[in-house]
């Protein structure tokens, strides 16, 4: 399809220099959405956009959009990314594989003075992981309309700090209005953060589409008191009503086929070692591929924290933060993807994500899909992360040849209408 070939040293030194911006001991990365690690990176994404000669808009809630002309102004772009944030012990490669990748692709272009049809655009969302400000994927979904901007800037941190305030701090609040910034596709490189990829020896995943999944903050009440002077059963323990709610959650999950529950936050207060917890606030993840198995479990949860209550004498509040609905990624982007893999001389391996990502809201309004690589062990959200520097070679030179078939999908399609 095309002799241009990304640069794997390049794009692995990028990745380590990086790795460096909030980076732990451990070998991790702790980023997290708009502290002054990510006010760091996002300065080093600029600067190497500048050098480029890229033009950059970011928009009311961070957001950052790249874009390198095409030789036609009557096709819109064609967006690649992810993002640069990370967990509090985060890898070197969730997400940020997605940007560096779709830069080196650019970098790639430029030095080869190659002109793709239609605009080329790289993106930097804002708040993926939502390890700091709850919900995940906030920026992309401010952008695709699912939240209100109002809502986002909102949202707090467990230390009362809010995303608005946050945002302004570091100075990344752009005067583009979100959602304003528009494009016609979307390709988002990712690590699988699964093992099926490097159990099969397969490089590339080819992604049909993600599971749905919906998040609830849960808080139960109970009464602080002496663990030493109240006896067992005059206790209202926080803590055992959500001990009962975190097994159940388990016991839900592994009753529906594919289905995923998970408990990953938990709050104790007072968190001392000789009072009774007298509140416990936690997280509820619940993911699957079907909306309706995701009703019902969503329903048998509530029967459970009700119930974990009522055993316990608690009052409880069950507030649902988030919804993803299950999505299908586009055919056409799919179809380049898989004709940039053979191109690329890689085996391809059909997969669903079972991990959220910002094209799930990107899906709802352009045609999207993601590719993926294998990571070692399929761990990720942790320090050892890790995927080889050929693995990330390989993913970018896929993401290079798929959109240079979507751009000439896109441009003979503009063509037949127009005759």
């Amino acid at each position: 399809m095309s002799n241009l070939t990304i640069d794997a040293e390049r794009l692995w030194g990028s990745l380590m220099e990086t790795a460096q911006i909030g980076g732990t001991p451990d070998g991790g990365i702790a980023r997290l959405t708009l502290s002054d690690e990510d006010r760091r990176v996002r300065d080093w994404l600029r600067a190497e956009c500048d050098a480029l000669g890229l033009s950059l808009t970011v928009d009311e809630v961070g957001n950052m959009f790249a874009t390198r002309a095409g030789t036609r102004t009557d096709l819109p772009a064609i967006a690649m990314g992810s993002h640069l944030d990370t967990q509090p012990t985060g890898g070197k490669f969730d997400g940020v594989l997605g940007v560096l990748a779709g830069l080196e692709v650019l970098r790639t272009l430029d030095a080869a003075g190659y002109q793709t049809e239609a605009p080329l655009m790289l993106v930097n969302w804002t708040n993926e992981e939502g390890s700091r400000f709850s919900p995940a994927m906030l920026g992309s979904g401010i952008w695709a309309g699912v939240y209100s901007r109002e809502y986002g800037d909102g949202r707090t941190d467990p230390t009362g700090d809010s995303f608005g305030a946050s945002l302004d701090r570091i100075g990344y609040r752009g005067k583009a209005r979100a959602g304003s910034v528009s494009f016609g596709a979307m390709f988002e490189l990712h690590i699988e953060q699964g093992p099926i990829l490097e159990a099969e020896g397969v490089r590339i995943g080819v992604v049909q589409g993600i599971q749905g999944m919906r998040w609830f903050d849960l808080t139960l009440t109970g009464t602080a008191a002496h663990t030493g002077s109240t006896p067992m059963n005059m206790r209202r323990n926080a803590l055992l009503g959500m001990a009962q709610v975190i097994e159940g959650i388990d016991r839900i999950a592994k009753a529906h086929e594919n289905a995923v529950g998970t408990i990953g936050f938990l709050d104790i207060i007072p968190n001392s070692h000789n009072v009774i917890p007298g509140e416990v606030r936690a997280t509820i993840d619940l993911r699957h591929p079907s909306d309706e198995v995701l009703d019902r479990m969503q329903a048998e949860v509530e029967v459970l924290v009700r119930k974990a209550a009522q055993a316990v004498g608690l009052e409880y509040r069950f507030e649902q933060i988030s919804r993803t609905a299950p999505v299908i990624f586009d055919p056409e982007c799919i179809a380049s993807v898989r004709a940039g893999a053979k191109a690329a001389g890689y085996d391809t391996r059909d997969l669903i994500s079972g991990a959220g990502h910002d094209a799930a809201h990107a899906a709802a309004k352009v045609p999207t899909t993601m590719i993926f690589v294998p990571c070692k062990g399929g761990l990720s959200h942790n320090p050892a992360e890790s995927t080889l520097p050929g693995e990330c070679a390989a993913g970018a030179q896929v993401l290079l040849e798929a959109v240079l078939d979507y751009d000439r999908r896109m441009a003979e399609a503009r063509k037949e209408v127009a005759a």
